[in-house]
């Protein structure tokens, strides 16, 4: 009785996994077939330039900053500086390392954040909550300030600023709208890929383990120190190519104040619209995020218009959001992607229930 009960239970457990296994193909499929081929031939420079890369480079910063406050539980402000860190690591080994490939000064450019973030990470084993935040904010003070004071980090220009150097791969020029798109989606599409297999191995069980109470994690046997540490090293990897991406893809020219507190506040805020815990939050907040600010600017001018001051509406963004974050903390801890994911099941048993 008691195999035959297990066999029975093992089966319905099994059974939406399944049902996803053999639908989850098809509709990435047909998505990466929109990302890679539609969407280049039919969207024009300003979607691919002004939409579309800073879409995906905000939601792999996310993506970052996700893994190690939403998955792990370590409250961290200071992504923009881990960002800095990756933009001005990939500048100087393609720079200063002749001959260098763009994917592995792109690499390069990650495990040097993930080092640096590793460190700043150390303090975790000791403070929590918002004693930590603040050793994380003094992080991206310290580091906006390092890049901004020493003239190597920019090869001494004038201007202050690093400039992307010749994108290229495999002797193909990505200077284009098209190539840095290209470029930003390959990136964003592997290390999710990536960041998937590895929440749903025993190092994200492990990570969720002490999210919900290291003290617990740690009777069990998990080193949470380590954990902790090896959380702050993939975040500051995940957020240095992003800042490389940012830097390079999206806006050309970059400077230590592109990566300001008002930076690590935006993917924070990313997070906690998208949905913490949630890898596919990351892409439901980073949209929001990029495409409210279009949305609120068309409709002012609408409304009132033409005669809106971009000031006022910049406010308003800012009233909107700092309300739907204290709407989405009280009422949906979880985010947009719970509230997407709750919508569908009542339309699954509508009529019967919504």
């Amino acid at each position: 009785m008691t195999t035959t009960t297990a066999r029975l239970t093992a089966s319905f457990d099994d059974a939406p996994l399944t049902l996803v296994r053999r639908r989850w193909p098809l509709g990435l499929a047909l998505l990466l077939l929109v990302a890679f081929v539609a969407l280049p031939l039919l969207g024009d420079d300003y979607w691919l330039n002004a939409i579309l890369i800073p879409f995906l480079v905000l939601s792999l910063a996310g993506l970052g900053l996700n893994l190690l406050t939403g998955y792990t539980g370590q409250t961290s402000v200071g992504a923009a500086g881990f960002m800095a860190v990756g933009a001005f690591a990939t500048y100087g080994l393609l720079l200063r390392v002749p001959g260098i490939p763009l994917p592995l000064a792109l690499v390069g450019g990650g495990l040097i954040a993930a080092f640096l973030g590793m460190l700043f990470g150390i303090p975790s084993a000791r403070i929590k909550g918002f004693y930590l935040m603040v050793t994380t904010l003094a992080a991206q003070f310290f580091i906006e300030w390092v890049f901004a004071k020493f003239p190597w980090f920019y090869n001494y220009a004038s201007s202050g600023t690093i400039s992307a150097p010749r994108l290229e791969l495999f002797g193909y020029s990505l200077a284009s709208p098209v190539g840095r798109y290209l470029l930003t989606l390959s990136c964003v599409v592997l290390l999710t890929w990536v960041a998937v297999n590895l929440v749903r191995s025993q190092t994200g069980r492990n990570w969720m383990a002490i999210r919900d109470m290291d003290t617990a994690a740690a009777v069990i046997g998990i080193p949470v120190d380590r954990y902790k540490r090896l959380a702050f090293a993939v975040s500051s990897f995940y957020l240095g190519i992003a800042g490389a991406l940012w830097a390079f893809a999206y806006l050309g020219t970059a400077s230590a104040g592109s990566f300001d507190i008002n930076r690590s506040f935006q993917i924070l805020f990313i997070i906690i619209i998208g949905g913490m815990g949630s890898i596919a939050g990351n892409f439901v907040g980073a949209a929001f995020i990029s495409l409210m600010p279009i949305f609120l600017n068309h409709a002012g001018q609408w409304l009132f218009g033409g005669n809106v001051d971009a000031g006022q509406l910049q406010n308003l963004q800012k009233i909107l959001f700092g309300t739907l974050i204290i709407v989405f903390l009280i009422k949906e801890p979880e985010g947009l992607v719970r509230l997407v994911g709750n919508l569908r099941d009542r339309l699954r048993t509508w009529p019967l229930r919504f």
